[in-house]
């Protein structure tokens, strides 16, 4: 028998620039009992109590969608907690290979393409393993998350999970008040629920 969230307050917003699976991550958010609201508008994004930068796509379009609305200099100027999620996370690196795209710069890494011998995408369920920060609390090493995509973040300073798919790399990465995740966890099951349940309750602000 499910059990209905109670609803949150808190402001959630969710980045709408035309490159996102958002209405996917906004149902996973209302089962919560959060309420995301959709906008590409500086201010309100400025207000929020949480934000969220999706991203499904190519790289150097969206990145392109970014810059025709000043979001590309909004958002590494935004000090509430932020979580990109796959394309979002990549865009929030140095460069990705996926077009030549100069990302955000938030973490220190370039987004580089899989081996020629791997499938790509990479795409289904894999495990997620080494996880560190507050962001993956109440989660068990080697959980399945479901992931899409055929470009990583290598491992670095910044990694705070890992994955392995012919070589280990960043599954999740954390700056300051900024986190990304390759995967989804609006389709990852209870443990992508307990991930952004996690990072709702983020409180850096203080």
């Amino acid at each position: 028998m499910s059990i209905e969230k109670r609803k949150v307050s808190e402001k959630v917003v969710i980045i709408n620039y035309g490159a996102g699976n958002i209405q996917s991550i906004k149902f996973a958010l209302e089962r919560l009992g959060y309420e995301g609201v959709l906008s590409h508008d500086a201010e309100e994004i400025k207000s929020a109590d949480k934000v969220i930068f999706p991203g499904v796509g190519e790289a150097s379009s969206a990145m392109k969608k970014l810059k025709s609305t000043g979001l590309d200099k909004l958002i590494p100027l935004l000090k509430q907690p932020v979580l990109g999620i796959c394309l979002g996370m990549q865009l929030m690196c140095n460069r990705s290979e996926e077009g030549d795209t100069d990302g955000l710069g938030i973490f220190d890494v370039d987004v580089i393409h899989f081996e020629k011998t791997l499938k790509v995408p990479h795409i289904g369920w894999n495990r997620i393993k080494e996880l560190k920060t507050p962001l993956f609390e109440g989660v068990a090493e080697q959980k399945f998350v479901y992931l899409v995509h055929s470009f990583y973040a290598p491992v670095c300073a910044e990694t705070i999970a890992k994955c392995d798919y012919g070589v280990n790399y960043s599954s999740a990465l954390n700056k300051d008040n900024f986190y990304g995740v390759q995967f989804h966890p609006e389709k990852s099951s209870s443990a992508g629920e307990k991930i952004l349940e996690n990072f709702l309750k983020l409180d850096l602000r203080s």
